[in-house]
């Protein structure tokens, strides 16, 4: 029952009918037709010709009738003509009134195209007449028909060049589009490549602030829960001013991303000289960092530091914040090996939450990974196969230098 019920409601789709004749395509036979009409009415009789009488006026009639389907069918068009033309020769009417309507359809046969079959049926009409004419017993009308053969190539080359002038506007048209789908493409992509980007320099950088700020202020609030009467003002102050230059680096360096999102232009990029940064800010945050940089003399392109110095913050603030140890180990370690500098970030803790599950990919790793990506780089992260923790290790090829894309 809701079956059919549904199959009711279910709206109609129309049919794809076929193409039909325009009643412009009408208009044009039947103005064809009373040219043909006025020809055979006011010229005058050839020797053994005559006006056309019944049948001839149908004959007349019909080649020019079948003009109307030109446009959808010019093939079959021109058969018609013949197949209606030929007869009313034959029968000795007037010879030029048909004229008309073998333009016509020689001239839409071209160009509708391919030129091979417009060229290939061009003798044939040509070949049929002739014969026509020859078999009626008139030479001269035959002569006059081979005259008039340089007209009908005429109408057939005029047909085949405005067939190749039609091809050449629609060939640039459909360029002009492409090339605006292109552009529009190319714009959708440099805003998502935009929005990616924006969303991987906040995450970085608030999700590193944050989580250095939280430590901390659990750290204040443990010293000042947990012996009241033995307060140690020191430690409880270090912790503190820790959350004030970590609250004041986040603002200089969000104030940083604003300013070059704002101009839209180009502005400072972080690089390795900010590691060592990094890492002290891990150590007041409770964590052991053992750091060793040996990148020799050769300067590092911008993006690579940049990149580099966004996946060493990720992973200090991973480990930080997932290695599950009161006071985590981690060792951070930046090579030039080859063309390409190589990153290992690697912590003792357990590769699990403290909650229990599994450290699972957030958008940090996939952030780290597709920074890796932009400079042609590849980064790999999970559990150390030699022990417990969690490691990062990137390779960044010394290869790329785009400076509005990585920071």
């Amino acid at each position: 029952m809701s079956l059919s019920l549904a199959l009711r409601r279910a709206p109609v789709v129309p049919a794809i009918g076929r193409p039909r004749v325009s009643p412009g395509d009408l208009g044009f036979a039947a103005l064809v037709f009373v040219v043909e009409a006025a020809l055979a009415a006011t010229m005058p009789e050839e020797i053994g010709g005559h006006r056309p009488d019944f049948l001839g006026w149908t004959l007349l009639l019909a080649g020019s009738a079948v003009l109307a389907w030109r446009r959808l069918y010019p093939m079959w068009t021109m058969i018609g003509m013949v197949v209606t033309v030929a007869p009313y020769h034959y029968l000795e009417n007037i010879q030029s009134a048909p004229f008309p309507s073998t333009m016509v359809a020689l001239y839409a046969l071209a160009v509708a195209g391919p030129p091979v079959r417009t060229f290939l049926v061009l003798p044939t009409v040509i070949g049929t007449m002739v014969g026509v004419m020859s078999t009626i017993g008139k030479p001269n009308a035959s002569t006059d028909m081979l005259q008039s053969a340089g007209w009908i190539v005429a109408v057939a080359v005029a047909g085949e060049v405005v067939r190749m002038h039609r091809n050449y506007v629609a060939a640039i048209v459909e360029r002009a589009e492409r090339a605006e789908r292109t552009r529009e493409e190319e714009a959708a992509r440099r805003v998502a490549e935009e929005r990616l980007r924006i969303a991987r320099d906040l995450h970085d950088l608030l999700a590193h602030s944050i989580t250095l700020i939280g430590v901390q202020t659990s750290v204040a609030a443990h010293i000042l829960v947990a012996d009241p009467g033995r307060l140690d003002r020191t430690a409880v102050a270090g912790a503190l001013d820790t959350i004030a230059d970590t609250c004041r680096e986040a603002r200089a360096e969000l104030r940083t991303t604003l300013r070059v999102l704002r101009a839209d232009g180009d502005g400072p990029l972080p690089d390795l000289a900010g590691i060592p940064a990094l890492t002290k800010a891990a150590e007041a945050a409770g964590a052991q960092v053992e750091l060793t940089v040996d990148i020799g003399s050769e300067p590092v392109p911008p993006a690579v530091g940049a990149a580099a110095y966004r996946i060493v913050q990720e992973s200090l603030t991973n480990a930080v914040r997932h290695a599950g140890a009161p006071s985590p180990r981690v060792n951070v370690r930046v090579d030039r090996l080859g063309p390409a500098l190589h990153l290992r970030v690697e912590d003792n803790g357990r590769p699990v939450k403290p909650s229990g599950g599994v450290r699972t990919e957030g958008f940090g790793i996939v952030g780290m990974r597709e920074r890796a990506r932009s400079v042609g780089g590849t980064l790999t992260a999970g559990p150390r196969p030699d022990g417990p923790g969690f490691a990062v290790t990137a390779e960044l090829p010394f290869t790329v230098d785009h400076r509005g894309d990585h920071r």
